[in-house]
């Protein structure tokens, strides 16, 4: 390793990438400690600055490209590099797709687990993206619109993003337009948008307070745009409609349910098939009973409760009472049972959950540690685990296995292409 003189307020030294880290990062190494370089790939030959520190090693950037490693491919879109949206587009897409695999085997592997079967990774292409949220910031030079660009608080803007469906790209112009005048100069807006089966559900969170001609533009923009709802929130408050046109409706397992605006739902239509086709051929023929734990707005619900008695536990009430609307409408009723649930706090029982036939959990980023331990504890024969993070995964199934359960299986699904982010759907016998 050979350092340089020290310019532009960082030391410079030149370093050879050995591996891509859990965020796509490419990973070297700098007095002993992991340094990450975005937009690098193993066996790149660089000249770096170290700019901080990041998770026990250094962070850094690239100031020249030495020399070039293999597996490098042309990023498809433009904006790649300034834009923090993805991060992986300049890596060539069979060793992409291997790292991809990988995530999983390696989180695994740091808790001395594996599974009995391991099947290949399931892909969802890009351009399918149903939900997105963009940042926006209102400049003196104009208006910003798009993504934070990696380890920075700097706003990209862009006019075009290869991740979402078509409907959601045609938006992004038109919101350049309406948001510059509404927005004051610094100010920031967060823009949550999922196309449902009716239309485009958009909530805006700004701390900006709106006028009337700000509410009457907005409502315009909303018909323009044919929205099927237009909501507002300050971030404390809870959304206000500004615009509803009819109600944005997704369906889980055949049951409309009208999602709260802003609320969480699998990002697209494809991977939540997947998920849902990987949960439900996991359900034992003979099963009676499931219990669907994190169940959102009832992405599993619904499809388990076509033929089991489901009792759903979720921590967000939005979410919760739009599940509970759409059990009542439906011919489903009766089989389901839901409750409102911080499960962080107040996990299921072991009690509460042995006699049971199936265990269904999708937690957040941070997965189920307390509730985990409960399941671990409790005599359900069949655990289904929907995650977004093999680390807190492999965390989570590492207790269920001391606890006496098996890893039978487990599936890697990229609902998210050229990111750093893996789902995947495991399941345990006892």
């Amino acid at each position: 390793m050979r350092r340089k003189a020290r310019r532009g307020g960082g030391r410079q030294i030149e370093v050879t990438v050995e591996a891509l880290g859990a965020k796509g990062d490419g990973l070297a190494t700098a007095d002993g400690r992991p340094l990450f370089l975005p937009q690098t790939l193993p066996g790149d030959r660089v000249l770096a600055r170290v700019t901080g520190e990041r998770g026990g090693g250094f962070k850094g950037e690239v100031i020249e490209l030495l020399a070039l490693g293999p597996n490098r491919a042309d990023p498809p879109c433009p904006f790649f590099g300034p834009c923090g949206g993805c991060a992986l587009q300049h890596l060539e897409d069979a060793a992409y797709a291997a790292w991809k695999e990988e995530q999983l085997t390696v989180a695994l592997q740091r808790r001395g687990l594996a599974p009995e079967v391991l099947h290949p990774l399931r892909r969802v292409a890009p351009g399918r993206r149903r939900r997105i949220t963009w940042s926006a910031l209102r400049t003196a030079h104009g208006m910003l619109l798009g993504y934070y660009q990696r380890e920075s608080h700097q706003l990209a803007d862009i006019d075009a993003c290869l991740l979402v469906r078509p409907e959601l790209q045609a938006l992004l112009a038109p919101l350049h337009a309406v948001l510059e005048p509404l927005l004051e100069i610094r100010e920031q807006a967060r823009l949550t948008a999922t196309l449902c089966d009716t239309g485009i559900d958009l909530l805006i969170d700004s701390r900006q307070p709106l006028r009337l001609e700000d509410r009457e533009a907005l409502a315009a923009f909303a018909a323009a745009e044919d929205l099927a709802r237009l909501s507002w929130t300050d971030g404390d408050d809870e959304p206000t409609p500004l615009a509803l046109r009819r109600d944005p409706i997704l369906t889980f397992g055949g049951v409309a349910v009208l999602p709260p605006p802003g609320g969480f739902v699998q990002p697209t239509a494809e991977g939540e098939a997947i998920l849902v086709e990987l949960v439900m051929a996991a359900v034992p023929a003979g099963a009676e009973t499931a219990a669907d734990l994190f169940a959102g707005c009832g992405t599993f619900t619904f499809p388990l409760a076509e033929r089991l008695q489901v009792y759903a536990a979720e921590g967000a009430e939005d979410s919760l009472a739009a599940l509970q609307a759409a059990a009542r409408r439906s011919d489903r009723a009766g089989r389901i049972e839901a409750e409102l649930r911080d499960l962080a706090r107040f996990p299921v029982m072991a009690d509460e959950l042995s006699g049971g036939d199936v265990v269904v959990f999708d937690p957040p980023r941070s997965g189920a540690r307390e509730q985990a331990a409960e399941i671990a504890a409790s005599d359900v024969p069949v655990v289904i685990a929907v995650s977004c993070n093999p680390t807190t995964f492999a965390r989570d199934a590492r207790t269920l296995v001391d606890g006496g359960y098996r890893l039978k299986e487990a599936t890697p699904i990229d609902q998210f292409p050229w990111s750093g982010h893996l789902e995947l759907v495991a399941v345990f016998e006892r």
